[in-house]
């Protein structure tokens, strides 16, 4: 099944921030769903005009309505009646919440709908359609009232462009939902509504009393074991309540959720700041009893440490061979065993960095400019050519990104073979200062890098594919192999230099 980034990149242009901005709305909307008691599709506008859908949920609070999956289907789809829904292209148009004057029929259902634009970066990008039952008669309870109120502030936020937030989650703390306890906060601080999952949640952390409209980060402090923690948790709720009235959201730097023990139990707390235009709106307040499942994470943190482990060593026995392979070409009088080894050395040397990188990651990702800001250096001490050139300048230009441990390993490798391949022939006679650049394009459907240079060009009968020098094969293998990509060599601008570019895909 496609992702939403691989719909995204098939069906729109949008730029990598605002379709970040799409997968952290999807990533939070289920809190949505649940607090509306209704179902949300995400509709974006295509390439040929059209909008479709490409992300859609169902809320865990009520049964939902759309029976069959929308994604994929343009929003007036003929075959899928539910989906289509007309206020969405309204909303995206006009940048406004657009509602059903109305409740719209489908089959014997009554159901409410409204559509909401999602905003970034001042501008409109998409639209969310939201369907719930108009069927129910009776008066909200004061739970179902709660919920809702939450909702249509979260709502003014996504056309405000405030939600979802962008913020910090270094630990990768999940996210509790609006059933196992919700809290609603007024601007205060003071609780304005607990459900009974919520005050369970407290009672279990050692709270005997009602919550009443008591400060939450008062009572959550007295609960907990560590005083440091009680200090954390209180400016957390405070600063999402907006307490200072000022009606910003918190720096982006501040955590919003934390993982609690009190005296009884360990608890999962995570604040949803809620604002209205610039004014503050109190917050929700989302609170979970993780007492069974922290003790099942330490076993898996155990596990994820020897993985780190395994990493580590992997890299150390690989500095080693390295290391021997560097006295072997010392001890050499062979000039063409010494070339070799060499090459041997850094094609070792650079597996172990990525494995480095590796050991001090959680979840098996390699930054690429860290590993080509320490690469280059390495190659330069090694291949630089002498004479008046023999100070090669070396510099990385635009941003790369991360990438996953089974695609940056061979990237790496392919990287390797091209700046050592560069810097040991590009210069070669060259009186004029030599210059390699390393940067490159990305967006959502793949990853350009080049390697340019300004040294002497290409041969004139020069044919990557029938090249037979083995560091271009291991570059033609592992770029149309592992990678799936392809590779050029062409003369720069003005036919100075070599600019090598190297095209994968990321999805």
């Amino acid at each position: 099944m496609a992702t939403l980034h691989d719909l995204l990149a098939e069906h729109t242009d949008l730029s990598e921030p605002a379709a970040l901005h799409l997968q952290r709305l999807v990533a939070e909307w289920q809190l949505l769903a649940d607090l509306s008691f209704a179902d949300y599709v995400l509709a974006v506008r295509g390439t040929d005009g059209q909008l479709v859908y490409v992300a859609q949920v169902r809320p865990n609070t009520a049964s939902t309505l759309f029976q069959h999956d929308e994604v994929g289907h343009r929003v007036q789809h003929p075959a899928s009646p539910q989906g289509a829904n007309p206020l969405v292209a309204e909303a995206y148009a006009s940048g406004r919440i657009e509602r059903d004057a109305e409740p719209a029929r489908f089959g014997d259902l009554l159901v409410h709908r409204i559509a909401v634009p999602v905003t970034f970066d001042g501008r409109v990008i998409a639209a969310l359609g939201r369907a719930g039952s108009a069927g129910d008669a009776l008066p909200p309870s004061p739970l179902e009232s709660a919920y809702r109120d939450a909702a249509a502030a979260l709502c003014r936020m996504v056309v405000d462009g405030l939600f979802p937030l962008d913020e910090v989650n270094s630990l990768g703390l999940s996210t509790p939902r609006a059933g196992d306890g919700f809290i609603r906060l007024g601007a205060d601080g003071r609780v304005v509504y607990a459900s009974p999952n919520a005050l369970s949640a407290v009672h279990r952390m050692g709270w005997t009393a009602d919550l009443g409209s008591a400060r939450l980060s008062d009572v959550i402090a007295e609960l907990l074991t560590d005083p440091f923690d009680s200090v954390d948790v209180g400016a957390m709720l405070e600063a999402a309540a907006g307490v200072d009235g000022r009606g910003t959201l918190p720096d982006s730097d501040l955590p919003l959720r934390m993982e609690l023990d009190a005296r009884r139990s360990s608890v999962l707390i995570r604040a949803v700041p809620l604002r209205a235009g610039a004014a503050a709106d109190g917050a929700v307040v989302l609170i979970r009893d993780v007492t069974e499942v922290k003790r099942r994470d330490l076993a898996l943190l155990s596990k994820d440490a020897t993985i780190r482990e395994i990493h580590h060593r992997v890299k150390n026995n690989l500095q080693s061979v390295s290391a021997l392979l560097r006295l072997q070409a010392r001890r050499s009088e062979n000039p063409e065993t010494i070339v070799a080894l060499n090459e041997a050395v850094q094609r070792v040397s650079s597996i172990a960095l990525v494995h480095e990188m590796l050991s001090g990651s959680v979840d098996e990702e390699v930054d690429l400019d860290v590993v080509v800001d320490r690469l280059l250096p390495s190659l330069v001490d090694v291949w630089s050519p002498g004479g008046a050139a023999g100070n090669v300048q070396v510099r990385r230009g635009s941003r790369l990104g991360v990438l996953p441990a089974d695609l940056a390993m061979p990237l790496v490798q392919v990287l390797t073979e091209v700046l050592q391949n560069s810097i040991e022939h590009a210069f070669v006679g060259m009186t004029a200062p030599a210059l390699l650049v390393v940067d490159g394009e990305r967006d959502l459907r793949g990853l350009t890098v080049r390697v340019s240079d300004n040294g002497v060009g290409l041969p004139a009968d020069f044919d990557l594919t029938a090249s037979d020098r083995l560091g271009l094969q291991i570059v033609r293998t592992l770029v149309g192999g592992d990678l799936g990509g392809e590779i050029d060599m062409r003369p720069g601008p003005d036919g100075v230099g070599t600019v090598v570019s190297i095209a994968i895909p990321l999805h």
